[in-house]
């Protein structure tokens, strides 16, 4: 029987659908509630199907009634409202980094519930034993500071640098973290964490997070992940496109216009323009024209700059120092002649820049528009990502809300 003692009717597929329906309505309306007669209008329902719907809602735990809203002009008695329950499930999102880790815990609405960053140490060698007790760290206490427990956890999408097989769940090549390929990451999760666990590329979850925050629907974005490592995720016509092979967007391994062009990819070590306008890349350079230039102000910077922020500090610089200037001149060149023939195969409505460098703002994108206008036919704006670096894990966190919002509404 029903709560208002109507019997149930129809068979359990049509109850399951009409269940899904509903609880769709309520998933977009929240955390607004709903009435019984408002959930019947947008799902084209009749009032006892909505009714017997929102019980079995109810009773596993995914609506939840509040109070009738007793400021409404109405006759008669107050009508019962429903809302999504917040906490009906959780996610985790996982950034994974080989200098930081960022674990973030979301509601079933998105919500962000607890996020937690822990740093790799760097005076011992990298390796994947290492990470994964970061990641153990940085997981325990973000679930921790949710306030949830390790099953209460619904759905797990980790960012992963290197080439990622999403759909088998395996990191291919990862040469930031020596071993990480070989290490079983989704059955360690899973023993962790009863539930489902996925393993994205960082770039990847970052580029769909961006997509997802921009108004045009369906626009080709290149969405640059720009720090210790640079990658790239390609939305193409607002879908994700990851390559033959997985490898789409790793712009990382293309050569630099000033390196040897005989030179063979090593998949093992860092990709030759990585290693040249990465964050460490850039620091060294400037680095070097600071000590050919011991009173520049490029040198005063660097001196006080926090060590995360060094790259950050050049391109500050660069507009009160022309010996900043040149080195931020050099980096956007570099990258500019990189990603041209992307920028001219793909013809993309906008350049978006995240991580760690996209903190250096509008001297980055000016320095880099300019340079790429030089080089296309038509040049597409060039912008930082309002996340900066919380893309990766904005991304995994989305990911994973997605796959719990599939698997609930799977028929």
């Amino acid at each position: 029987m029903s709560h208002d003692g109507q019997p149930r009717s129809g068979t359990p597929v049509l109850r399951r659908i009409n269940t899904a329906a509903v609880l769709e309505v309520a998933r977009g309306a929240a955390p607004r509630a709903l009435r019984i007669a408002e959930l019947a209008k947008l799902t084209g329902l009749t009032r006892p199907t909505v009714a017997n719907a929102v019980e079995a809602l109810r009773d596993t735990g995914w609506v939840v009634q509040r109070e009738p809203d007793l400021g409404a002009p109405a006759m008669g008695r107050p009508a019962l409202r429903y809302a999504l329950n917040p906490r009906a499930a959780f996610v985790l999102g996982i950034d994974i980094g080989p200098h930081a880790v960022a674990a973030c815990v979301a509601d079933v609405t998105g919500q962000r519930c607890a996020l937690e960053r822990r740093t790799v140490p760097t005076a011992k060698p990298l390796d994947a034993t290492v990470l994964l007790q970061v990641i153990d760290e940085a997981t325990s206490a973000a679930v921790e500071a949710a306030g949830v427990r390790p099953g209460d956890i619904s759905g797990i999408v980790a960012a992963s640098p290197g080439i990622v097989d999403s759909p088998r769940g395996t990191v291919r090549i990862a040469p930031s973290v020596p071993g990480w390929p070989d290490l079983p990451f989704l059955s360690w999760l899973s023993s962790k964490y009863p539930c489902p666990a996925v393993v994205e590329n960082d770039a990847n979850a970052a580029a769909i997070e961006i997509a997802a925050g921009r108004e045009a629907v369906g626009e080709t974005i290149l969405a640059l992940q720009w720090g210790t490592r640079l990658g790239a995720g390609l939305i193409i016509e607002g879908r994700l496109h990851r390559g033959r092979s997985f490898a789409a967007g790793e712009i990382g391994f293309i050569a630099p216009s000033d390196s040897p062009s005989d030179t063979p990819l090593d998949s093992t070590a860092s990709g030759p323009l990585e290693q040249s306008i990465g964050a460490d890349g850039i620091v060294q350079r400037a680095e070097d024209a600071a000590r050919r230039s011991p009173n520049s102000h490029l040198a005063a910077a660097l001196r006080a700059a926090d060590p995360d922020r060094r790259a950050v500090a050049v391109f500050d610089a660069a507009g009160r120092d022309p010996v900043a200037a040149a080195v931020v001149q050099e980096v956007a060149q570099q990258l500019a002649r990189a990603i041209a023939p992307v920028v001219l195969a793909l013809d993309p409505d906008v350049v978006v820049i995240g991580g760690g460098v996209a903190r250096a703002g509008s001297p980055l994108t000016d320095a880099v528009s300019s340079e790429l206008s030089q080089r296309v036919l038509s040049a597409p704006a060039v912008e930082v990502s309002s996340l900066v670096e919380d893309a990766v894990v904005a991304g995994a966190v989305r990911l994973a809300l997605q796959e719990v919002w599939r698997r609930r509404m799977a028929l």
